[in-house]
C-alpha cells in the first residue's frame, strides 16, 4: 500500500505520479475526504473514552451512582455508534486505498505501452543463419520436445509437456541461476505455492485486474502463486530486521501458476503464454538510501545469465504505462527471437520501494534505533521463455540445435538432434 502521510502531504504530487499509471487522480481526493472522516471519527472517539474511564473511576466513589451508570450507558451506546461509523468509513477508504498502485518514480518515461518503453542496451550479437529460421514450436515439435496437443487433452489450453532435452535445459538454468547468485549471499529457498488471500493483498498482488489472474482454491481458502516473488516477499512477514543484516538476498525457485486472463488470441500457439510454468525468481531486501543501487545489481546479474547462455538480448526500462502495479522503476530483458524478427519479454526487475513492505509490515531497526519499512525488489533468474529463444538463436539447417558452451557442462551435451 502507499504510505497514507504522503498523501495526505503531498496530494498533488501523488495525482500526478498516479495519473502516469492510468489511475484516476480524484481517487486521492476521495480517499483524502473519507481519511478527513475516519480522522474527526478517531478523535471524537478517543475523547468519549477518556471520558468513559474517568466516569468509571467516579462511578465507585460517588453517592450519585445511579445517575453516573445511566450517563455511563448513554456513553457507551454513543461509543459504539461512532465505532460502527468510524468502522464504515474505514472500509471504505481502505477499498480506495488498495485501488492505488505504487507511484512512480519521478524521472520514470511517461508512456501509454510497451511501445513506449526506453531502450537501455542492446547486447550480442544476432545470428545471421543464411536460411529462414524456424520458430521455436516448430523446432521443438520436429525434436521431441514440446508436446501441446496431448497436454491439451489431459489439461486444456495453455498447457504443454516440455519433453527430452527441453526439460533438461530447464533444470540446467535454473542451476545455472543459482550457481550465478550463490556467491553474492543469496539464500536458496524452494518458497510454497499457495498463499493465504490477506497475505497476498498485503503485498499489493489482488490489487485492480490482478485477483482475475490468480488461481483460488476456494475450499482451501488459498490462492496458487504467480511468482515465487510472491511468497517470498512475505518470508519476513510482520518482522522488523536489523539494518547491520541488509540486503537481505533470496533465490527461489517455483511452479507459477496464471490465468493470462488478459491475453486472449496472443500467443496461443505454443507455450510462450502459458497457465503454469517454472521460474527462478530473486529478492532482496534493502534500505531505502540503497534500493536504486540494489536494482541495479539485480539487472546486472539478470544480464550475466544472459551473457552465460549467450542469447543476444536488450535491456528496455519500462514507460508507467507498461509497469507492474507494484513498481517504482521496471526494468525487462527481452530476448532475440529471429522467426519474428522481434525482441521478447524474459525478465523483469522491479523496484517496488516501500509499497509491498508496508503492506505486509516489514520493517528494519537503524542504527539509532528508529523502525522503518525496507524497500523490496524482484527480479527474474530464468524462466521457461529463454528456452524457446535458445532454440531459435541456435538452430542449424539440418535441424539440430547447437547450444552454447555452457551447456556442455550444465547439460552433458551441447547437441539436440533430431531422433530416428
Amino acid at each position: 500500500m502507499l504510505d497514507v502521510n504522503f498523501l495526505r502531504e503531498s496530494p498533488e504530487k501523488a495525482k500526478n505520479l498516479l495519473s502516469r499509471k492510468k489511475v484516476d487522480p480524484k481517487l486521492v481526493d476521495k480517499f483524502l475526504r473519507l481519511d478527513e472522516d475516519w480522522r474527526k471519527k478517531t478523535v471524537s472517539l478517543d475523547e468519549l473514552k477518556a471520558e468513559q474511564n474517568t466516569l468509571t473511576k467516579e462511578i465507585g466513589s460517588s453517592r450519585n451512582r445511579e445517575e453516573l451508570l445511566a450517563k455511563a450507558q448513554i456513553l457507551k451506546k454513543r461509543i459504539a455508534e461512532i465505532s460502527e461509523d468510524k468502522g464504515k468509513i474505514e472500509r471504505k477508504r481502505d477499498e480506495i486505498l488498495g485501488k492505488l498502485p505504487n507511484v512512480p518514480f519521478e524521472d520514470v518515461t511517461v508512456g501509454l505501452d510497451e511501445n513506449e518503453n526506453k531502450v537501455i542496451r542492446e547486447v550480442g550479437k544476432r545470428p545471421d543463419f543464411g536460411f529462414e529460421p524456424k520458430d521455436y514450436f516448430e523446432i521443438a515439435e520436429s525434436l521431441g520436445l514440446i508436446n501441446t496437443e496431448k497436454a491439451s487433452e489431459v489439461s486444456g489450453t495453455r498447457f504443454g509437456y516440455l519433453m527430452n532435452e527441453a526439460a533438461l535445459i530447464e533444470f540446467a538454468l535454473a542451476r545455472i541461476a543459482f550457481d550465478t547468485v550463490l556467491p553474492h549471499g543469496f539464500i536458496p529457498v524452494i518458497p510454497p505455492v499457495m498463499i493465504r488471500p490477506e497475505v497476498y493483498e498485503s503485498i499489493g498482488r489482488l490489487a485492480a485486474d490482478q485477483r482475475d489472474e490468480r488461481y483460488f482454491l476456494e475450499k482451501d481458502n488459498v490462492y496458487l502463486v504467480g511468482s515465487a516473488e510472491h511468497t517470498l516477499i512475505p518470508i519476513h512477514f510482520g518482522e522488523t530486521l536489523s539494518e547491520s543484516d541488509l540486503p537481505r538476498r533470496y533465490v527461489g525457485f517455483s511452479t507459477c501458476f496464471r490465468r493470462e486472463a488478459g491475453s486472449y488470441g496472443k500467443d496461443t500457439k505454443g507455450i510462450l503464454r502459458v497457465h503454469q510454468f517454472d521460474k527462478v525468481e530473486f529478492i532482496s531486501f534493502t534500505t531505502p538510501e540503497k534500493s536504486e543501487e540494489e536494482h541495479l545489481f539485480l539487472l546486472s546479474l539478470q544480464e550475466e545469465l544472459m551473457k552465460k547462455i549467450n542469447l543476444p538480448y536488450r535491456v528496455v526500462e519500462n514507460c508507467t504505462g507498461d509497469m507492474g502495479w507494484t513498481d517504482a522503476r521496471q526494468f525487462d530483458i527481452e530476448a532475440w527471437f529471429p522467426s519474428q524478427g522481434v525482441y521478447r519479454e524474459t525478465h523483469s526487475c522491479s523496484n517496488t520501494t516501500d509499497f509491498q513492505s508496508r503492506g505486509a509490515g516489514i520493517k528494519y531497526k537503524t542504527k539509532d534505533g528508529k523502525k522503518e519499512f525496507v524497500h523490496a525488489l524482484n527480479a527474474t533468474g530464468f524462466s521457461q521463455r529463454p528456452i524457446l529463444s535458445l532454440l531459435e538463436n541456435f538452430q542449424t539447417k539440418d535441424g539440430t540445435i547447437r547450444l552454447p558452451e555452457i551447456f556442455g557442462e550444465y547439460l552433458g551435451k551441447r547437441e539436440i538432434k533430431r531422433k530416428n
